[in-house]
């Protein structure tokens, strides 16, 4: 007597769609700290009268540069060519790891622990985009 054992039904996800799906995960947990951190006592009233480290024009354009950069992230792992994808994913996710961590890590007060254990999050995510890169599936021609 033969049994027959039934299986989920799986497909292969291209490395594209798990990158910019990284990197999806990646700005969510941005927003997330962002938001959060306007329950700190006194965040809000340190925006509304200037006392905020983003007090200048400079420094404002310097933050949106870099949190745009995971952004710009998720349409160019789909739409760059694997080289340029795998050199990118990989160089920038180490950046934003590092910066995330260093930023997380100097953060540490009762108030931002939840900020702190969202940069583990992040550079986790940000780590595993250059595993996910470095590692790119190759085909035999």
């Amino acid at each position: 007597m033969e049994t027959t054992k039934l299986q989920y039904e799986d497909f292969t996800v291209h490395i594209k769609l798990k990158l910019a799906a990284l990197w999806s995960s990646v700005m969510f947990l941005y927003i997330y700290g962002d938001y959060f951190e306007l329950y700190v006592p006194g965040k809000v009233e340190g925006l509304l009268n200037g006392q905020n480290l983003l007090n200048t024009p400079y420094r404002l354009l310097a933050a949106t540069i870099l949190l745009a950069i995971p952004s710009l992230m998720i349409f160019l792992s789909l739409a760059l060519k694997p080289v340029w994808n795998r050199v990118l994913n990989c160089a920038i996710g180490t950046l934003l790891t590092l910066v995330t961590l260093m930023v997380g890590i100097s953060s540490f007060t009762e108030w931002k622990l939840f900020y702190v254990m969202l940069s583990f999050l992040e550079s986790g995510f940000t780590c595993i985009v250059v595993w996910k890169a470095w590692n790119w599936p190759k085909k035999i021609k």
